[in-house]
């Protein structure tokens, strides 16, 4: 998955915060909100959202004038995405998960050790 720049994650932000889809106008003054020193132009916006298009992270509804731009999966897939990616990328993935267990705080350790037993737990059921 392609990395992205500071201001394509803003607008990804911005995108996630939404619950419904958003003009390049709406895309804009929201980053002008947001406490930036200097407003940017729509064009500028419609460029870096043509781009996350481009990437598969954004789509346009097209039937709409001004178009619509929504993001294509969550915020929660989308880091799920990344993370599965930055592990493929791994010769010796148990290693990875190793150091990244020990690397995670004792709360999120605690959380892992519950969805694990949870998910354990479902395929033992799911078994019988």
């Amino acid at each position: 998955m392609a990395a992205l720049g500071d201001l394509e994650r803003n607008v990804m932000d911005l995108l996630w915060d939404h619950e419904h889809p958003v003009t390049a106008s709406e895309v804009r003054d929201d980053l002008a909100g947001g406490g930036s020193e200097k407003t940017l132009a729509v064009t500028t916006v419609l460029t870096v959202l043509s781009r996350l298009e481009k990437k598969g992270l954004v789509t346009r509804e097209r039937q709409t004038r001004p178009h619509l731009y929504r993001t294509t999966a969550t915020r929660e897939e989308h880091t799920v995405k990344l993370m599965e990616d930055a592990l493929g990328t791994a010769s010796d993935r148990e290693a990875v998960l190793v150091r990244f267990a020990g690397a995670i705080s004792e709360g999120d350790a605690a959380a892992l050790r519950r969805i694990l037993d949870n998910r354990s737990a479902n395929l033992e059921a799911a078994a019988k």
